[in-house]
């Protein structure tokens, strides 16, 4: 299966670029990574789908995510309570 690349339209309102103090083509690039670290918090891509829409390396990306306050950490409440009982009962079996 080859993948295929989506365009599309998005229109904004008149001024809107200068309101923002972007150029066409930094408010694309703005709008783009916005999407992906938006679709990552979600958890509807990986971050290196994310990276890949935003145009930038993972690591770049990841360190972005930090920049816009998103978590690289992804949990539900219920992974989250698991993952950290995981945690403590190998600090007790460590004797920490």
């Amino acid at each position: 299966m080859t993948a295929v690349a989506h365009e599309f339209r998005l229109k904004t309102p008149p001024g809107f670029a200068d309101a923002v103090h972007l150029i066409d083509t930094e408010l694309e690039q703005h709008i783009l990574l916005m999407a992906a670290l938006k679709m990552f918090e979600l958890g509807k891509v990986s971050s290196g789908k994310a990276a890949e829409l935003a145009g930038m390396s993972r690591v770049d990306f990841l360190m972005t995510c930090g920049k816009y306050k998103v978590s690289i950490f992804n949990y539900d409440a219920d992974e989250l309570e698991q993952e950290l009982r995981s945690d403590f009962d190998t600090l007790e079996k460590l004797g920490l």
